[in-house]
């Protein structure tokens, strides 16, 4: 298959879906061209212009950082269109009318590229029907392209062909999709809103009509399908109010007019009828969080929920039964029968959901998917659910689900009197246990167990997501293990680069895990080109390991913190200048000391979606692990690199940011910020999809053994010495002065600001990383026996939340 390239793709359309996905578009380094409409007053790029702008205002941020929102190029379909010559992908993502969608492919179609890829971001228009309106010529090269809401956010991209799609496009377009843009592929079949909205909206649907039933408030509702259920913590009505009430509509409306009586038999399809409470909503105005009320309106610092019976909003806050939650607690098959069998009404309405879903899911598999674990992917993709409705069923007991499902359709108690697919309870799943097994997840159209996809950009993914039930190797089991204590495992893939894995919770760092560091870095000098430390979730490091040190504190104070604090500093230099580059993959947090950690690295390969900064004061301390060595250390290299390795006043320009990100615990919401911030360099590399990181990463490390690595020369370094630290000093005092900072702040703050500064020394004077890391260790010490410190640090180990004094 050649090599699809992307130099510049066009978004049409600047909405809300539109204007995100070109936002993502300029966080992965694609350049984008944003068309709309031109403005009826003012300049013609105008409704463009105020869709950019407003990307830097949205929460969550759509954007890495607001300033690349001047990398969208403005255009608009009167006077650009012949810019889309110069576009190898085409996504239109106007509003949701099939016409106005066939109108503007009539017009784009003479200036599309010979060679480019149009795709349409529906959300459940028929691609097939869409697709009849363009020239033969670029019929094959259409698709459906469906993005889900937020899109830097959410994993899940749809892929859906027509009969017309040539099938290395969609090939071509998976791989730039997942590895340029970090996304998760599912290819669905070109039916009413595909897979994750067709199962999704018809789940939400019957959780209403199920709550109605059982009388269940909205809220108590949430509480119930949230994360007590492994699904997104904002339940099921609170998602409706985020998405959209009318955009809910849209979609349910997709299905009733495509999968009535006279279009497909569907046997649930009384159940798409839209809820009276929903339309009643829609009507007066009340359109979700976009409008300030929906299921849920916010009355100062109250959230009010609403009363289907009467239509006001009311006090919230309704929780599950404490016997209910319990229940979500125990292993599947456990949980499940609890549920079915118990007359508490919260728990006849779990099992109730369930039932129904794993009912839909089961008639309609055919008919949507290609295979149960597409299903099961989207929903985890898609709608934020820690597993897939199969996955569920399997882990409960297939056939045993099954028998309870049969008795409930023979009861009359399911949505649909649809009996289960034969392929459910005869022949090879029901032999098996299940949908998912090592030689594949089934496929009901095609009566057999169906492999996932074997396209190259998933050679990328050493440890690629899997379903339960596939027998997926687990990564910290996987490979030749060469050294292990309680909390890291150092092992190899390839015998060639060492990987070390933190296995403590959240990745803290203990004396245990800097002994195996150490090790590994002894190790990797002794018989590997190099060393990557990486861990297979959404945690790098969370920072230390305070708790552990607890009982040295009670025995010895803080004389007793000081020898484990040094062992940390002088790991992070044995890392820094290691005789093998070490590398690290850092995705999700990498907070305090993880942070430490990865910039004493020599290289970071970082998954976009990473958290990263030093964040000690929280706790009433400061960084100790080499942090703010680093920041007066890269204060001075970047002085240096203007040309002036004495000017003083360059060294402190360069270290004000790096002292208010310690001093305010700021923290980098992406990789790019964490870039822009000094966290990561621009030699580092920004991985968009998790899953490839740690490929990239060991490439990162056979790289630069192979162009004949050596450390960084230790050697002392200007600092901007005791003038600056009094002229820190003034800025915070009128922090404190003003109400803005407490006085521990202010203590905090200025024991940063000796550190970065260099001390009590004249400007400009040369100091080494020891040297720094010895005032870190003696003021992160002393800050030990603060009474303020301690009132924090015990306040973030039993509540988990910082305490400001």
């Amino acid at each position: 298959m050649s090599r699809f390239i992307v130099r510049k793709v066009a978004v049409l359309g600047a909405g809300v879906m539109g204007a995100q996905i070109a936002a993502h578009l300029v966080n992965c380094k694609v350049p984008v061209v944003l068309f709309d409409l031109p403005a009826r007053e003012g300049p013609k790029n105008g409704i463009v212009t105020r869709a950019v702008d407003n990307l830097k205002k949205l929460k969550p941020a759509p954007l890495g950082i607001p300033e690349d929102a001047a990398l969208i190029e403005a255009a608009n379909y009167e006077e650009h269109l012949d810019r889309l010559a110069g576009c190898d992908l085409v996504i239109e993502a106007i509003a949701e009318r099939m016409d106005w969608k066939l109108d503007l492919y009539t017009k784009i179609a003479p200036h599309v590229a010979p060679h480019a890829i149009v795709a349409s971001n529906t959300s459940g228009l028929s691609i097939t029907r869409l697709g009849e309106v363009l020239p033969e010529a670029l019929k094959p090269r259409f698709c459906g392209i469906h993005f889900f809401n937020p899109p830097r956010y959410m994993a899940l991209v749809e892929l859906i062909p027509t009969p017309d799609t040539r099938a290395e496009i969609l090939d071509q377009l998976e791989g730039f999709v997942t590895t340029a843009l970090g996304k998760s592929v599912v290819r669905a079949k070109d039916t009413p809103n595909f897979i994750a909205n067709r199962v999704g909206i018809a789940g939400m649907l019957a959780t209403m009509i199920e709550a109605e039933k059982f009388g269940l408030s909205v809220d108590v509702v949430d509480d119930l399908t949230g994360k007590k259920l492994g699904r997104a913590s904002s339940g099921t009505f609170r998602t409706a109010d985020v998405v959209g009430l009318d955009t809910m509509a849209h979609v349910i409306r997709t299905l009733q007019d495509n999968l009535g009586p006279d279009r497909a038999n569907d046997p649930f399809y009384p159940t798409y009828a839209t809820p009276p409470v929903l339309a009643a909503l829609i009507e007066q105005g009340a359109l979700g969080q976009k409008t300030g009320a929906g299921f849920y309106k916010k009355v100062g610092r109250d959230i009010l929920r609403l009363d289907p019976a009467t239509r006001d909003y009311v006090p919230g806050g309704g929780k599950a039964d404490e016997i209910v939650a319990r229940m979500l607690k125990k292993a599947p098959a456990e949980r499940l029968k609890l549920l079915r069998e118990s007359s508490n009404p919260q728990a006849q309405f779990l099992w109730a959901i369930l039932r129904d879903s794993f009912h839909y899911c089961a008639v309609h598999l055919a008919d949507i998917a290609d295979s149960a674990r597409d299903i099961d992917f989207a929903m985890r993709w898609g709608f934020g659910m820690s597993q897939g409705p199969f996955e569920l069923w399997q882990q409960a007991g297939w056939n045993t689900v099954a028998q309870w499902i049969q008795e409930d359709i023979a009861a009359g108690k399911t949505l649909s009197s649809a009996p289960l697919p034969s392929w459910v309870t005869d022949g090879a799943v029901a032999r098996m246990n299940g949908v998912h097994q090592p030689e594949g997840s089934w496929s009901a159209a095609h009566a057999r167990f169906v492999q996932p996809s074997t396209l190259p950009v998933y050679q990328r993914q050493r440890f690629r997501e899997s379903v339960f039930g596939a027998g997926a190797e687990a990564p910290l089991k996987a490979g030749t293990e060469v050294f292990r204590n309680e909390e890291i495992r150092v092992w190899t893939l390839d015998g060639e680069v060492l990987i070390a894995s933190i296995t403590a919770k959240l990745h803290l760092i203990s004396p245990a895990v800097t002994e195996g560091l150490l090790k590994a870095v002894e190790l990797a000098e002794q018989s590997y080109q190099g060393l990557v430390i990486w861990s297979p979730d959404d945690v790098f490091s969370a920072g230390a390991n305070l708790e552990a040190l607890m009982p040295v504190f009670m025995k010895s104070g803080a004389k007793g913190i000081a020898p484990e604090e040094k062992k940390l500093q002088d790991a992070m230099l044995r890392i820094r200048y290691a005789q093998v580059p070490v590398v690290a993959a850092m995705r999700g947090l990498a907070l305090g000391g993880g942070c430490e950690l990865a910039v004493h690295c020599a290289r970071r390969v970082a998954a976009m979606e990473s958290y990263v900064g030093l964040v000690e004061v929280g706790v009433g301390l400061i960084p100790g692990g080499g942090g703010l060595a680093y920041i007066a250390r890269r204060a001075a290299e970047m002085a240096a690199a203007g040309g002036n390795t004495a000017a003083v006043g360059d060294i402190q320009k360069f270290l004000i940011d790096g002292f208010t990100n310690a001093a305010m615990a700021k923290v980098a919401t992406s990789a790019i910020e964490a870039r822009r911030m000094g966290w990561l360099l621009w030699s580092d590399v920004i991985v968009p999809h998790k899953d490839e990181l740690l490929h990239v990463a060991l490439e990162q490390a056979k790289g630069l053994a192979a162009s004949g690595w050596r450390p960084p020369v230790a050697a002392p370094f200007p600092v901007a010495g005791r003038n600056a630290i009094a002229t820190i000093r003034a800025q915070l005092a009128n922090l404190r002065d003003g109400g803005l900072a407490s006085v521990h702040d202010d203590h905090l703050a200025t024991r940063i600001a000796e550190v970065v500064c260099g001390g009590d020394v004249d400007a400009g004077s040369l100091v080494t990383e020891e040297y720094l890391m010895t005032l870190e260790r003696q003021r992160f010490c002393a800050l030990l026996e603060h009474p303020k410190t301690q009132e924090r640090i015990m306040g973030m180990l039993q509540t988990g939340k910082p305490v400001r004094n």
